[in-house]
């Protein structure tokens, strides 16, 4: 691979319930002048397809139980977020203070289980995670298919790191390609045989279309070209989620 290219799709609307995201994004691609082509990657931010999935929630709306007003107090968190981030968790992995790390119904380990208030269309509002995020991926990449395009869709979010400062984007689903690239069995220029080494391909480029985007452009897409991928219509994230018996700090 000599080299890859990625650039943000500019001139997206403000993305509400029932946007078409396949048809808002390939039209703004177009317009802008970076048509997307078969064989391109694309990147969503996962805030657009929530919206866009009526996954926003207001706040004046929850129905706040006893115990997660009660769970407030400790966290120093808006009861009606903690309420939100017990409904949408499997379970509680860590809390200090107003930090909650929680295991979210997919599977995932992060900060209030991906709800965030920020971008989230108005003041009073929570933007939850998609409900299955490979679901959302395969219909934007089955929708693009119909428009003559082979495009392989993953949806990011920002997500911290253990043992590290800063967060970074990652795929939190995926459809049309393998996320993991591997070289188990290959062997190096010296004759080492690798029996681990397995990069994951989708949160690597999770993390470089963030670059182009960022939480301030109002560029919540992006397109990663030039960079071949393995097609496979099953891929999903339950594939590189570690099971808990196999994580040794859980």
């Amino acid at each position: 691979m000599a080299g890859l290219s990625i650039f943000g799709i500019q001139g997206l609307p403000e993305i509400t319930s029932g946007t078409d995201l396949a048809v808002s994004i390939h039209s703004a691609a177009r317009d802008s002048g970076t048509a997307l082509e078969s064989g391109d990657i694309l990147v969503i931010t996962s805030k657009i397809v929530s919206k866009a999935e009526g996954r926003v929630v207001k706040m004046d709306d929850v129905a706040v139980s006893p115990f997660a007003r009660q769970y407030a107090e400790r966290t120093e968190k808006d009861p009606a977020i903690v309420e939100l981030v017990l409904q949408e968790s499997k379970r509680v992995v860590r809390q200090v203070g107003p930090i909650m790390i929680t295991e979210t119904r997919h599977g995932f380990i992060c900060a209030n289980a991906g709800i965030d208030q920020s971008s989230s269309g108005g003041h009073g509002l929570a933007v939850l995670l998609p409900v299955d995020p490979d679901a959302s991926c395969a219909r934007i990449r089955a929708a693009l298919k119909q428009l003559g395009l082979d495009i392989a869709v993953i949806i990011s979010d920002t997500f911290g790191r253990p043992w590290r400062e800063a967060q970074t984007d990652v795929a939190i689903g995926i459809a049309g390609m393998q996320p993991v690239t591997s070289y188990i069995g290959q062997v190096d220029p010296h004759g080492h045989e690798f029996r681990v080494q397995a990069l994951c391909t989708a949160d690597e480029l999770a993390g470089a279309a963030e670059l182009v985007k960022g939480n301030l452009s109002r560029v919540p897409a992006a397109v990663i070209r030039g960079l071949p991928w393995e097609p496979d219509e099953t891929a999903n994230m339950q594939s590189i989620i570690r099971d808990s018996e196999r994580d040794l700090f859980r």
